[in-house]
């Protein structure tokens, strides 16, 4: 029985380093992550590259790790932590891209294209 705690323990210390699996997320996901699908769908909606969002995430995952911080107690320099904070970031970012990316392509050209589910679209049939 002690192993498999303490294998939870270890796999839990690889995403968050407080106390509360709650803090991390409250803080990176709900947070972190809501903003990142506001910037990611900001970056879409003005027709900006996908490659944006690689450096706007990197920015917001060092806005995230400060929060740690600053609320929390967190360590603020963990290249570790920050690297969580920023994947995290940037996988909430890559989503809310990708699905205000795929309502531009079916709402700006519906004679070319039709939805094919959230993140996509598809050509429509000749």
């Amino acid at each position: 029985m002690t192993n498999s705690v303490d294998t939870f323990t270890a796999v839990a210390n690889l995403f968050y380093e407080e106390d509360s699996f709650g803090v991390f997320v409250l803080v990176t996901v709900i947070l972190g992550g809501g903003a990142a699908v506001l910037a990611g769908r900001a970056i879409a909606l003005t027709w900006r590259p996908w490659w944006q969002i690689a450096a706007y995430m990197l920015i917001l995952g060092a806005a995230v790790r400060f929060f740690h911080f600053a609320l929390f107690g967190g360590t603020l320099l963990s290249l570790h932590y920050y690297v969580v904070d920023s994947a995290i970031c940037m996988a909430f970012g890559f989503a809310g891209f990708r699905a205000a990316r795929a309502v531009q392509m079916v709402s700006q050209y519906r004679w070319l294209n039709q939805p094919n589910g959230w993140l996509r679209w598809r050509r429509k049939p000749p």
